[in-house]
């Protein structure tokens, strides 16, 4: 029975390192809470070659990179603010799909705005031009009479 409990105790004393190891879990490709995290992070940032799109929905080889270096934080234990502000500080707010408002980005947030309101605008100053280069203003008593003669001397006849 001594020998029992004693070969007991020594199965717990050897297997308590592999207990510390498996509070330390690192992310791979298999973990799915960090592939989650993975394309959540993905998704927000833009990828700079393509610019209409996410580096989740990039296939171009910078997308990849900053996919793999999201993957390589991930497995660092970074968090996603963390990750994100690495990002933001390497290739500036552009890389973020939807950059903060802020005076560096004011344009970026304004231009479709500013862009409709100075289409009306020219619109608007075309159409006003445009009616008034067809309004006409109405012949006069002897430019109706002269018009009368240059178009009645023909009478429907060409002349030579």
């Amino acid at each position: 029975m001594k020998r029992l409990a004693m070969l007991l105790l020594l199965a717990v004393i050897a297997s308590s390192p592999l207990a510390t190891l498996a509070a330390d879990a690192v992310p791979t490709e298999k973990d799915s809470i960090a592939a989650a995290r993975a394309v959540k992070l993905s998704e927000k940032l833009r990828c700079l070659v393509c610019q209409n799109q996410t580096i989740a929905d990039s296939n171009a080889e910078l997308a990849q990179d900053l996919r793999r270096q999201i993957h390589e934080q991930i497995a660092a234990g970074r968090s996603d603010d963390e990750i994100v502000a690495y990002m933001v500080a390497r290739y500036g707010d552009f890389v973020l799909y939807q950059p903060p408002v802020k005076p560096t980005t004011a344009l970026l947030w304004a231009g479709p705005g500013l862009l409709v309101v100075f289409g009306f605008i020219a619109l608007a100053r075309i159409l006003r031009a445009r009616r008034a280069r067809d309004a006409a203003p109405p012949l006069t008593a002897e430019e109706r009479e002269r018009a009368e003669r240059l178009l009645g001397s023909n009478n429907g006849k060409d002349s030579p």
